[in-house]
C-alpha cells in the first residue's frame, strides 16, 4: 500500500498528506481512465487488412448480452454489438485463431471517429481499440 505523509519535526508527529483512500482513488483514476473490457461472441469472422506499412488491421464486432427479469417475472435478454479494432501482432493471432462464434474477452480503449461513405455523406463510428486479448470456450 502506499504510505505518503508529512512530518513536524518540532513535535515528532507524522500527519498522512494523503489519505490511503486519496491515494488509491488517485492512482485508479489514472489507471482506469477510458478503459473498457468485454466478454462476448464475434458475431462474423474478423476483416483483416494489411496496410501499405506492412501494418495489420483486425476488424469484428463482439456481442454481448445482458439478463434480467421483468416485472412479470420473465427472463429478458438485451444484446449490444461493440465494434473492435485490433493492430499488428494483436491482429495476427485473431487472424489466427478466431472466427464466427468465437467466445472472447477483450480490454481496450474507447475511441469515435467520423469518415465519408461512398456518398459523399459524414458518418460516425464508436470501436474499441483492442490492446489485450483473451480467447475463452474450447477447442
Amino acid at each position: 500500500m502506499f504510505h505518503l505523509c508529512s512530518v513536524d519535526t518540532d513535535k515528532q508527529i507524522y500527519k498522512p498528506a494523503l489519505s490511503q483512500v486519496e491515494v488509491l482513488k488517485t492512482y485508479l483514476m489514472n489507471t482506469l481512465r477510458n478503459k473498457v473490457q468485454l466478454i462476448g461472441h464475434l458475431g462474423n469472422n474478423p476483416e483483416i487488412i494489411t496496410l501499405d506499412s506492412g501494418k495489420k488491421l483486425a476488424k469484428f464486432s463482439i456481442a454481448t448480452n445482458e439478463s434480467y427479469k421483468n416485472a412479470q417475472g420473465e427472463k429478458v435478454t438485451n444484446t449490444e454489438w461493440h465494434n473492435i479494432v485490433a493492430w499488428n501482432k494483436t491482429a495476427d493471432i485473431i487472424e489466427k485463431y478466431l472466427e464466427k462464434g468465437s467466445e472472447i474477452a477483450i480490454e481496450g480503449k474507447l475511441t469515435s471517429r467520423s469518415y465519408d461513405d461512398k456518398d459523399g455523406n459524414k458518418r460516425y463510428i464508436t470501436e474499441v481499440v483492442c490492446n489485450e486479448l483473451l480467447m475463452l470456450g474450447g477447442k
